[in-house]
Formats: C-alpha cells, structure tokens, sequence
C-alpha cells in the first residue's frame, strides 16, 4: 500500500475505538506484560499456535468484552509503561502483514469512510 494512502493513526480523533477489542498475545510476551503489575490486566484463552513464537498464544479479552488493559481514558495501560511490550497487533492496526486488516473496515474510521467512497463508486457506475 502506498504510504500517502496509508490509515494515520495518529491523527484520527477515535483512535480508541480500534483498541477496544481485545488481541492474541505470544505467552512469553504476555509473561513480560503482566510482570508489569498492571491493575485489571490480564490474559484469558491459552491456546496451542505454532505461528507465534513460544507455540501458545493467550488473548486480551474475554469473548466480545473489551481488552483488558483498555482503560477508562481510552488508552493502552502496556503503551503507557512500557511501548515496547504492546502487542505487535496493536501497534500494527490496522494493517497486519503490511495489509490493511480484514476488520479494518468495521472497527477503523478511515477506512469505513474509504469502503464506503469505493462502495458507493462501484454502485454508480
């Protein structure tokens, strides 16, 4: 994707609600996350998946609740302390693999108002 068409986080003024929902975690990386102490964080759903480094994976959330270091502020209590420990899909949304996410369009701002523009496009023609 080229960058002057690339989503801006940073810029969008709901960023938030793409944090919401809760992400798959590797174990080691969420062993590294809780020793933080982070109060209210935790990790739910220990699943076996060789695609993640130590083999397992845990996620965020429980079933469609909200992540569980989502706070009140609307921020990620991991980003707050230590960047380098938020997930990678949470510092990639809403891209993964360099691509826009299959969600994007439901969960990021930006990218609805581009489906819709594309949609509405295609429709007229």
């Amino acid at each position: 994707m080229k960058s002057k068409n690339r989503v801006k986080c940073q810029q969008c003024k709901t960023q938030e609600k793409c944090c919401r929902l809760g992400v798959w975690v590797d174990l080691d990386a969420a062993k590294k996350i809780l020793a933080l102490g982070i109060k209210g964080g935790d990790f739910f759903h220990l699943e076996k998946d060789d695609d993640y480094p130590s083999g397992y994976r845990v996620g965020t959330s429980i079933e469609d609740e909200s992540c569980t270091f989502y706070t009140p502020d609307g921020l990620c209590a991991i980003h707050k302390i230590d960047y380098s420990l938020k997930p990678s899909h949470c510092k990639e949304f809403p891209y993964e693999n360099g691509k826009l996410s299959t969600i994007a369009k439901y969960l990021c701002v930006a990218v609805k108002a581009r489906y819709r523009k594309k949609k509405s496009r295609s429709a007229s023609k």
